[in-house]
């Protein structure tokens, strides 16, 4: 009877432990948003994938990395690897208009195809629950990485896990991303 009653208690600690792994942390997968057109968007969607999230702004002196992030969607971008942008307005005001002419301007002058999300707060009181997931350390089990600018970029792996970030003056195409991307070091 004592032997049972120590395997069922060593069962049970078995599986409370690994419903703990990784610390009970959220992934990437547990939040929802808009697209820039106000459609739903569930980013369990993108399950298999590696995702490259950025904070844009259209009146940045970082803006041309549009270009860069729409070469590297190009090049990569498909089945294992996606871009999804999300505006911002919390730096110098650089991003004041609406989504549809975030839209047409992103269309426009850099030829923008990968995903656009409407635009957010990615810091402060109003703080979007994803970008607080993205840089605080006690949401994402890995680090704390406040924005600090527009163009910052954060690296989730295929299995929605936070694994690194890369700053504004780090363009989309340094070898920190490409490696990530293609898992090689």
């Amino acid at each position: 009877m004592k032997t049972r009653l120590l395997f069922s208690s060593l069962i049970a600690a078995g599986i409370l432990l690994l419903s703990s792994f990784n610390g009970g942390m959220k992934t990437l997968y547990d939040f929802k948003c808009k697209t820039i057109d106000a459609q739903d968007f569930d980013l369990s969607s993108l399950k298999g994938k590696k995702v490259l999230v950025v904070n844009t702004a259209s009146k940045c002196g970082f803006t041309p990395q549009y270009a860069d992030l729409e070469k590297l969607y190009k090049q990569y971008g498909g089945a294992n690897f996606t871009i999804i942008g999300f505006p911002a307005n919390n730096f110098g005001h650089q991003e004041p208009g609406p989504n549809d002419s975030i839209k047409v301007f992103c269309t426009k002058n850099y030829g923008v195809t990968f995903q656009m999300m409407q635009k957010i707060s990615v810091k402060g009181d109003d703080m979007d629950p994803l970008y607080k997931w993205l840089t605080q350390k006690s949401e994402n089990g890995v680090q704390d990485a406040p924005v600090m600018w527009n163009f910052q970029k954060f690296m989730i792996d295929e299995n929605g896990h936070w694994v690194g970030v890369a700053m504004s003056q780090e363009k989309p195409d340094c070898d920190k991303i490409v490696n990530w991307i293609k898992g090689t070091k």
